[in-house]
């Protein structure tokens, strides 16, 4: 299955390994460089079904570090572009971009919080800081929080007219989307707060806005925490009800993941540990789902396919280590990869 197709909307991948998005912190003013087409490039020239651009800022503060990369203005957009065509003209790769806002995780470096002289004030639905010790976020206002979701719709447009093939929101890992949906982060008394539906809201309201700019040959995803591994916090089966309106409004698969909205909780790792969050989300919720973290060999990915716990495999350190994992897979299973013509003399 690793290596069959499948389609979303009209958009049809080659293969199902998904190069996931990976900040690289390696950005001018939000804009990509020669490292972003290299790094980009090379796992395309891998035979990658579907590559997703890191986390991308939508405004300046929403993201999460003065290195990374932004889409608020057309130099940025225009800089992306150009590696969506070499993508396009040197691959059978399809390319995507996650859409992001840090919230209250702004502002960092390493980990750690950045002076006001060196960053800028972080926002979010609540002002509760990520950690005691940072400071107090600034509470979005209602008209704030509209203000941002057409700034995701412009980030969108930028992204379509630049190529891309695919659009990813990320609602996960404790960034602001996240943060308005756990009750832990989001204390909010109107009509983003409190009850599931309003804690939602904020969600869904960018899904309908960015799906505005979409049409049938560009898919909408979603990242989500399926868990936050926190008493009384974001859960799965909060995820699952989430999963089925999301569905009812067209988002084409969500892309699950887990945490990182709550400070130092405690979370027990291994293998494929995030795949029974994928695998619920898929057979409750009847959607399709990504599966991702510490996701290490074909064997693995495939196994996954097989008992129909996912539908796409997204990988994160191992294809920063082997950027030629889905082609050498494919040479010991003699299947179809798509494998550079200027290479042919190494296949056997």
């Amino acid at each position: 299955m690793l290596y069959s197709p499948i389609q979303f909307r009209n958009l049809e991948l080659k293969n199902r390994w998904v190069m996931s998005p990976m900040c690289m912190y390696s950005s001018e003013n939000g804009v990509a460089n020669d490292f972003h087409l290299l790094h980009y490039g090379s796992r395309a020239q891998g035979g990658t079904g579907l590559i997703i651009v890191e986390a991308t800022g939508v405004v300046p503060e929403g993201r999460i570090t003065n290195k990374c990369m932004g889409i608020w203005n057309d130099e940025q957009a225009e800089a992306l572009s150009k590696i969506v065509k070499f993508v396009h003209e040197n691959s059978e790769s399809k390319i995507g971009i996650q859409l992001a806002h840090a919230g209250r995780k702004a502002s960092t470096w390493n980990g750690k919080q950045i002076s006001l002289e060196e960053g800028w004030e972080t926002v979010a639905p609540s002002p509760i800081p990520y950690e005691e010790s940072e400071r107090i976020p600034h509470e979005l206002t209602v008209e704030e929080i509209k203000n941002l979701v057409q700034h995701f719709k412009e980030a969108a447009k930028r992204a379509v007219g630049a190529g891309f093939d695919l659009i990813e929101i990320h609602a996960a890992h404790g960034y602001l989307l996240h943060q308005f949906l756990s009750p832990l982060s989001n204390k909010r008394t109107d009509e983003y707060g409190g009850s599931f539906e309003n804690r939602i809201r904020f969600l869904l309201e960018t899904v309908e806005a960015v799906n505005e700019v979409l049409d049938e040959n560009h898919p909408l995803f979603v990242r989500i925490s399926g868990t936050e591994y926190a008493e009384n916090g974001w859960h799965l089966d909060e995820s699952v009800a989430l999963a089925k309106i999301l569905k009812a409004n067209n988002v084409n698969l969500l892309d699950v993941s887990s945490g990182g909205n709550i400070h130092g909780v405690k979370i027990t790792l291994f293998d494929g540990y995030q795949v029974p969050l994928a695998s619920t989300i898929k057979k409750e919720a009847d959607i399709a789902t990504g599966a991702v973290g510490l996701i290490k060999t074909a064997e693995q990915a495939e196994k996954i396919l097989q008992n129909g716990d996912a539908d796409l495999i997204f990988v994160a350190r191992e294809i920063l280590r082997n950027p030629y994992l889905a082609i050498q897979h494919s040479f010991e299973t003699k299947e179809h990869c798509f494998f550079p013509h200027q290479y042919d003399r190494a296949r056997i």
